[in-house]
């Protein structure tokens, strides 16, 4: 838990884009945050947000938004870091890792000089690489730093799997765990809807279940993100959801099951390095992650996800 002086519902947001934005306005319309500071490099840009959005509290919750700087954090309950470069058409969050860990280099240290005792939510691009920067550069708890991970690659399987078998998505249980990117692993042998596996809901409901429509449920899972790059330019309404749902965890101390990217602690052997699991997210950040029994090819991909992950870390020379 966090200490008392920050039993607040103050939410810092740094980086004021489309996701930025979005996470704001949603965490207007939910109520969830008392307080809301806005803080971003074109502090202009910051302050338009802000304008904007306090015009709508009077149809919304009431909430203090308004445009900041790093001072500002103080007393947040967690400080969402959504700042760095965006991923462009035919670019792999991957990619980014050497841009945007220049960038959180000058921001996480920020953080801890106005805020030591808040939490660090990483939402950039490549998250689960810049969740591990941010746990390094401020030298605060594990516990207390994690990123968004695979909880938009989870939504996505969710959705997809729902669509593909006729049910509500809020009644499919599934995940896709490892790094938020192009090695992520879905986690079949744990799907389920209402506790029956997908090949036992499909033989009871007398419905066709094959390896290809499977494969090709994961594959645009995925390559989400791609194709809708390509369409309009970026992603942000459901990670911006996703955000929230997060924030409620966390200021709500609500003790959920989200698949967050965190630091690994031998899990199947995977030490030092970030990526996503199921974990249970409360007011102190990561409570636990949770330990799944995954079959021979899961933990081989999840293995390799770790691994792709790590030579990247490598490069930049975090390790």
């Amino acid at each position: 838990m966090l200490f008392n002086d920050h039993i607040t519902n103050k939410v810092a947001i740094i980086g004021i884009g489309n996701v930025g934005a979005t996470l704001a306005y949603g965490l207007l319309l939910n109520g969830l945050a008392t307080e809301i500071v806005l803080i971003d490099a074109n502090h202009a840009k910051a302050e338009g947000e802000a304008m904007d959005l306090t015009h709508a509290v009077p149809l919304a919750k009431p909430t203090r938004i308004y445009a900041g700087d790093y001072k500002d954090i103080k007393g947040a309950a967690i400080t969402v870091v959504t700042a760095g470069a965006a991923q462009k058409p035919g670019e792999t969050r991957l990619d980014l890792a050497h841009k945007n860990t220049e960038i959180f280099k000058k921001i996480i240290p920020e953080i801890v000089k106005y805020n030591p005792q808040g939490l660090i939510l990483v939402a950039t691009n490549p998250v689960d690489v810049l969740t591990y920067a941010s746990i390094k550069f401020s030298g605060l708890p594990s516990t207390r730093v994690f990123g968004s991970g695979t909880i938009l690659d989870t939504a996505r399987f969710r959705y997809m799997l729902s669509k593909r078998f006729d049910v509500d998505p809020r009644s499919v249980h599934a995940y896709i765990i490892g790094e938020h990117g192009d090695s992520e692993v879905p986690v079949w042998s744990l799907a389920n809807i209402a506790g029956m596996t997908l090949k036992d809901y499909c033989e009871a409901n007398n419905m066709g279940c094959s390896t290809e429509d499977l494969d090709s449920i994961f594959h645009n899972t995925r390559d989400a993100a791609y194709h809708i790059i390509e369409r309009k330019g970026a992603t942000f309404y459901a990670i911006g959801t996703g955000l929230v749902r997060l924030l409620e965890a966390v200021l709500r101390d609500q003790s959920t099951v989200l698949s967050v990217s965190s630091l690994m602690d031998n899990y199947y052997g995977l030490s030092d390095v970030c990526f996503s699991l199921p974990t249970v997210i409360d007011r102190g950040g990561v409570e636990r992650v949770l330990h799944l029994r995954l079959n021979d090819e899961e933990k081989s991909g999840l293995v390799n996800s770790a691994n792709v992950l790590k030579e990247t870390i490598h490069q930049l020379k975090l390790d």
